[in-house]
């Protein structure tokens, strides 16, 4: 039993997982002494991806809205062994920042929570998944009424120097809803020559889709991108990045 804040929400995000995406093949190049480091892990599927698909590879997540994280640490414990489970936000640098937490929509929780376009993207995907504007609106309805509270903030490379120093990094995956290049912007230079790969979520405002791809293009990365097929129509595409043989 998979502990979740929303049923109908944890069986989306697991379709999500389940697909041949990026996250899969980014899963599928972990080799066992690696280490897999998760930002914005939600309740831990793809943690549990990572450890399923590869045996052995050390989990580290992070995820700041504790009642997110207790259903994280319950599901960690379970099935990812050996993983470690951080209650933390991850930015650019260290501090305490504010954070909208959706109760019915964890997932979507967020430092640049904004309840219109989340709205508005939910609506374009449930429309895209066949659904009608009736069952549309009855599903939206106070979907992203948030909750502000304060969480600490950390960044990659302080995670990586307390439960990674020696390690190489198979992936870093980074899904934390408009705040990506905050968290880019907090890996060291230092550390960017043992990350061998880059599963990120973007939201296209602003050309930050090409801006996160010229980040990683400047690391040594080849960058692909693409758009699941339930989201054309919104801001969001993913970008997986592997460092250039």
């Amino acid at each position: 039993m998979i502990a979740c804040t929303s049923p109908a929400e944890a069986r989306m995000l697991w379709g999500e997982m389940s697909m041949t995406g990026f996250y899969r093949l980014a899963a599928a190049e972990l080799r066992p002494s690696d280490v897999a480091v998760d930002i914005g892990a939600n309740i831990g599927l793809s943690a549990m991806m990572f450890a399923d698909t590869c045996p052995g590879v050390k989990v580290v997540t992070a995820e700041p809205a504790p009642a997110t994280f207790d259903c994280l640490q319950r599901n960690m414990a379970t099935y990812v062994p050996g993983g470690v489970p951080l209650r933390v936000g991850v930015g650019a640098e260290p501090g305490v920042l504010p954070f909208t937490w959706y109760p019915r929509a964890s997932a979507n929780s967020g430092f640049y929570a904004d309840r219109d376009a989340d709205d508005e993207a939910t609506k374009i995907f449930l429309r895209n998944s066949g659904l009608n504007d009736e069952a549309i609106d009855l599903i939206t309805e106070e979907l992203h009424e948030g909750e502000q509270i304060e969480v600490e903030v950390t960044t990659v490379s302080a995670i990586l120097d307390e439960h990674a120093r020696d390690s190489e990094i198979g992936v870093l995956k980074v899904d934390v809803e408009r705040a990506e290049l905050d968290v880019l912007h907090g890996v060291d230079e230092d550390d960017w020559p043992r990350i061998r790969a880059v599963v990120v979520e973007v939201h296209d405002i602003d050309g930050r889709l090409v801006e996160v791809c010229d980040l990683l293009t400047a690391h040594g990365f080849t960058a692909r991108t693409r758009q699941d097929a339930s989201l054309i129509g919104t801001e969001l595409h993913e970008v997986y990045a592997t460092r250039r043989r």
